[in-house]
């Protein structure tokens, strides 16, 4: 690693860029009583909800759990123990219990409207995971039931928008140090089947839910859903057209969403083009998230990332010593670090808004207009790589557009 000077060119970088340490806390506490919640769906996200929760008790109280699967709930009661704790299979029942203020929904995504909804006339505030929901329709019916019982919030899962990482991005991207952004390249790669262990054959489709149509949305909904989420809020977009492909390419093995897939989306008004990929046969990408502009690059993980300047060898003006100027670490390869420090897992940030959203009463950044908007992208790459067509975003769909 090599130590350089603060680069004196205000158009490209300052020391406004970095964020201090405080900061880098995020969401500072906000007083106020323990929310009292229940996790419907304890499978591996439910399961991770709840474990990032016993980082913040002063926050939440976990007060039910709920699944269809004896065994789910047995490996819930494991992470969190309780005198207090009530376990139900039937969502409806929790929906009931006066004890709980909020519902944190982590099912296959078939389910997502169907509880939301209810959870919504039952007055409680909802934390619903991504995708929002299965289709484009009954985002927009969601929507409609919303607006019926706007006192309680709803937040949707897609916690990178709580993290000071991706806001620090955002405020990079409007404050012009990219130039004119024309590629976004995304990808989320892993080499393994994705299948969980079955206690029972009749069990595969609950259990695997993620590779069956009926239950599920792919590897768009899954994992994608987060980068495209990103830039339709960094941005303030959303794609003009789609198109994907993809297939069961690797794993022959029953499944019926693809394993392998590959989405073009055009921004027409923005000039510029993303591409969004996740396979899932191999890892050497993992998790990849560039953004290209005329003047620069962000290179994104989960939780760093780091800047790259287009002008750096030729145009810019190299100062040592400048008082008061934020010391900029360059690595080997020309980059810039974003923030000075990893953040921690976005899951935490999104659980201290959802916290402060319910406590001051505000409309949290990832909410259920936003999340239509990701969901109908979702929505719109499935059925293009299902039909082998070109999909547009329709006019009406922006019958609903707040952010």
């Amino acid at each position: 690693m090599k130590r350089r000077g603060f680069i004196k060119n205000a158009g490209v970088l300052t020391s406004s860029m970095f964020l201090s340490n405080e900061l880098l806390a995020a969401g500072s506490f906000v007083a106020g009583p323990k929310i009292r919640v229940a996790i419907i769906g304890c499978g591996d996200r439910g399961v991770g909800i709840m474990n990032v929760m016993k980082q913040l008790p002063e926050q939440f109280e976990i007060r039910a759990i709920c699944d269809v699967l004896d065994f789910r709930l047995q490996n819930a009661l494991k992470v969190y123990t309780s005198r207090d704790l009530k376990s139900y299979k039937d969502y409806r029942e929790v929906l009931d219990d006066k004890a709980v203020d909020a519902v944190f929904i982590a099912t296959p995504l078939n389910m997502h409207f169907e509880i939301a909804q209810n959870a919504i006339r039952a007055e409680k505030h909802v934390y619903l995971e991504k995708t929002m929901t299965y289709n484009a329709n009954q985002a927009f019916e969601l929507i409609e039931i919303k607006k019926k019982y706007p006192a309680k919030v709803l937040q949707v899962g897609h916690q990178y928008r709580s993290s000071p990482l991706y806001y620090k991005v955002k405020e990079m991207i409007d404050a012009g140090y990219l130039g004119k952004v024309t590629q976004i390249d995304c990808r989320w790669d892993r080499n393994g089947n994705w299948r969980r262990s079955v206690p029972h054959p009749s069990l595969e489709r609950q259990v695997n839910w993620r590779m069956y149509k009926e239950y599920s949305g792919g590897l768009a909904a899954e994992l994608l859903s987060h980068q495209i989420d990103f830039i339709n809020w960094a941005f303030n977009t959303q794609p003009d057209q789609i198109y994907a492909t993809g297939g069961i390419d690797f794993y022959k093995d029953g499944r019926e969403t693809f394993d392998n897939i590959q989405a073009t989306l055009r921004y027409e008004k923005e000039g510029m083009i993303g591409n969004f990929g996740a396979t899932c046969s191999n890892k050497r990408d993992g998790y990849l998230f560039k953004i290209k502009g005329s003047k620069g690059t962000i290179s994104l993980l989960m939780n760093q990332g780091m800047f790259y300047t287009e002008e750096l060898n030729s145009k810019l003006e190299v100062v040592d010593g400048v008082t008061g100027a934020t010391k900029i670490t360059w690595n080997k390869d020309g980059g810039a670090p974003i923030l000075p420090e990893p953040t921690k897992d976005g899951t935490w940030y999104a659980l201290k808004e959802f916290y402060s959203s319910i406590i001051t009463n505000k409309i949290p950044d990832s909410n259920i207009y936003t999340g239509t908007k990701t969901a109908i992208a979702v929505d719109l790459i499935n059925k293009s790589s299902y039909s082998n067509t070109i999909q547009n975003w329709l006019p009406e769909y922006n019958r609903f557009d707040r952010g």
